[in-house]
Formats: structure tokens, sequence, C-alpha cells
């Protein structure tokens, strides 16, 4: 017998107690390889009939180690890390690590980098439900919403390389502004990009509201309360479609959130096709953000003027001495943060995000803790599944849009 085996087995009844008097009882494995899990993940289910009496999620499978390895880099390196957590929110993870170093290096970040992170996080908000709506409309068998939707995600991934010369990793937000001078003709790609973007919204809506095969499978499905989902730590979407309208962007603003105006959408039902309402809401809200922060772009520096943290300009370089030492102090020694502890929430497309981070006063970080949304999500499964039909997992499972790479940290 292979040992491996033996110890699946092993780890199957600890996960699968079997239940006494039970005949028709059934237990069956949803993923790790599967489709319609959207990454590495396995629930464990358990049936009677075909209502789903247990529910039981196995992460793990994707475990990256990311949050130790954070301890071993430098503070302006963690950045690269963070894109490789939820990979279609990298922009919102660069923002939510370096506020709060910035924080302890109590460093004013000028207007033009807060808004510039501003429109970027959400470009990569709009970016991250297009690709949520185009999968899970998929999922439920709507294959002309997937197509149109990845439609207007290459649009946005050729912004996002037009910015950084990466399309999805890109680690443009950095400790003190951005990681390179904004380029020529951005501000025009972007204009035209969300001048047609509420047109294309209309259309997803149109092929989804009112389908009659969508809405069997969206409406009454999954509802959770909003109390239960409050206990499990749920944030984001899931609970503003469950009627609280809670934002991070409004109750505790940060990168000069305050100066805009955009609404929080709400639903009451709780169940899939308000999580769809909701969401499909928040792209209108987020390119309305992005054409006001283009009509009041400020004027001025890209990156703070703090030249033990930031690196210098290269014509700065060229005639101070100064700023070659600073140049040469970063490159080498790496940037120092005072001692001390600091936590700032971002609201990503999933939730609250948030790194918990504690500097000993030296080049590296001491800890770094990461507060995910996917992962806070991803407890609301159980109550998602059990007492429900296993025709209707599938469509549940989507409308958490979690990424494993933001659970398995």
């Amino acid at each position: 017998m292979n040992p491996t085996d033996t110890a699946m087995d092993r780890r199957l009844e600890e996960l699968e107690p079997e239940a006494p008097g039970s005949p028709r009882r059934m237990v069956l494995n949803m993923g790790p390889q599967h489709p319609s899990t959207h990454g590495v993940l396995r629930v464990i289910l358990e049936l009677d009939g075909e209502i789903v009496t247990r529910a039981q999620p196995d992460i793990g499978y994707l475990h990256t180690g990311i949050e130790k390895q954070a301890e071993d880099l430098g503070w302006q390196q963690v950045v690269t890390i963070t894109d490789r957590m939820d990979y279609l929110a990298n922009l919102s993870n660069n923002l939510a690590y370096v506020l709060p170093v910035e924080k302890l290096l109590q460093i004013e970040v000028p207007p033009k980098a807060q808004w510039m992170r501003v429109l970027l996080a959400e470009l990569s908000r709009i970016n991250s439900h297009v690709v949520w709506l185009g999968t899970h409309a998929l999922d439920l068998g709507a294959m002309t919403v997937f197509f149109y939707c990845f439609r207007e995600r290459e649009e946005l991934l050729r912004i996002f390389e037009m910015f950084s010369g990466q399309r999805m990793m890109t680690s443009y937000i950095r400790i003190g502004g951005l990681a390179l001078e904004p380029p020529r003709g951005w501000d025009r790609a972007v204009r035209n990009f969300i001048r047609g973007l509420p047109e294309k919204v209309d259309e997803y809506e149109a092929l989804l509201r009112e389908n009659p095969i969508f809405l069997k499978r969206t409406k009454g499905v999954a509802q959770v309360s909003l109390e239960r989902l409050l206990d499990l730590g749920v944030t984001g979407p899931m609970i503003r479609a469950a009627g609280l309208a809670w934002d991070i962007r409004k109750a505790e603003p940060y990168s000069s959130y305050d100066k805009f105006d955009f609404r929080i959408p709400v639903e009451q039902e709780s169940d899939v096709y308000a999580r769809f309402l909701v969401r499909l809401e928040e792209i209108r809200q987020s390119a309305r953000i992005v054409e006001q922060a283009l009509d009041g772009m400020p004027e001025g520096p890209w990156k703070a003027d703090a030249p033990h943290v930031v690196l210098p300009d290269r014509e700065k370089m060229k005639t101070q001495m100064e700023a070659l030492i600073y140049h040469f102090k970063i490159v080498t020694e790496g940037v120092r943060v005072p001692p001390g502890e600091a936590y700032v929430p971002v609201e990503s497309p999933r939730g609250e995000i948030g790194f918990y981070v504690v500097s000993d006063g030296g080049t590296k970080p001491w800890r770094v803790f990461m507060r995910t949304p996917s992962f806070g999500n991803l407890q609301a499964l159980p109550a998602m599944f059990e007492g429900k039909l296993i025709a209707d997992t599938i469509a549940a499972l989507g409308s958490m849009d979690f990424v494993l790479g933001d659970v398995d940290r």
C-alpha cells in the first residue's frame, strides 16, 4: 500500500467523521482539480441525496509562505511579492502594504501620487470584477459574457503594461509614491477606455439581468444572513449584498478617497443574484472615480521628497554628490524603517485587505501579517452550501469571488 494513500485516508477520517444512521450518506470530492473552483481548492461534500449536509473546504494546495518570506526581503522588495497574492488586484495589494510602511516612516506622499494610486486601484477593481463576471457567467452557461468581459480585461492589461512594463505583476505602487513616472499618453488611453465602459456594462446587464436561466441559477441561491456573515469575518461586496453599506474608502478614507464622489452599491437579498448586482454597480462607480481622477489630477511630483527612502532622480545624481550617496546607500544597505508597528485597511475588490507590519529599526520587516479578504470570505462556504442542493454549489462558490493565492499565504 502506498504510504501517501494511508495518510490521505487518515486525513479523510479527520475531515469526514462517520454519520451513524445515514444510509444514503455520500462523500464527494470537489476539486482540487476542478475548473469551477477557480484555483486549487478542495471542498469535501457530504451528501444526503441531492442535499449538501456538510461542506469542508480544504486549503493549502497553493501555499506560498510569503508572510515568512517577507521577513527576509528589504522593505521595498516586499512590494513584489504582494502582487502574487491576489493577482487580479495586485495594485490594491501594493497600496495596502505601502500605506502602513509610510506611516512608520512618517513621509508625506505628494497629491499627484495619491490620486494616481486611487486611479490605478479603481482600474484594478474594474479588472477584477470583469474577470469575476466573465468566469462566473461561464460557470453558469453564459459564454458570450465571458468573451465580452475578457475583451475589456485585455484593454486594462495593456494600460497596466503602459504604466509599469508588466501586464499583471506590476509592482507599480512603491513606498513613497510610484515606481516610475506615468508615461506619455497614459491619460488618453485611460480616458478612451473609461468613455466606452458604461455602454459595455449595460450590455453585460442586458445579457444576464433578465435571462431566465441566469435568474433560476442565482435568485434565492446561497442566502446567508448579514449577522452570520459578520460573525464569520466576511467583508466586501458579499456584506454589501446583504444590506450593509460598509466600504473602507468611505468609512476610513485613505490616499485621498475623501475627495471623490461615489456611491456604495447595496442590495438586501444576500444571494448570488444580489452579489452580481453589487459588483456590476461597483464597476460603474469605479469608472466614475477614474473620471474624477482624470479631470482633477494635481500637478507636481509623483514620488515623495525623502532621499533616505526614495531613489533620487538620475539627473540629480549627475550633478549632486548627496543624491549619488543616497542612491548608493539605498541600493547597498536598504531602507531603514523606525521601530514600531502599523496597520492600514484598504478596500480591495474582494473586501478588506491590510498588512500589519512590525519594524525593529532594521532594513527588513521584523513581521508582516496579511489580513486578506479571500481567506475571511471563504469562511462563509459551509453556510452557503449546507442544506442546499448540490446543483447550486457552483453558483454559490463563484459568487464568493476568492483568489486562492490570497488564501494560501
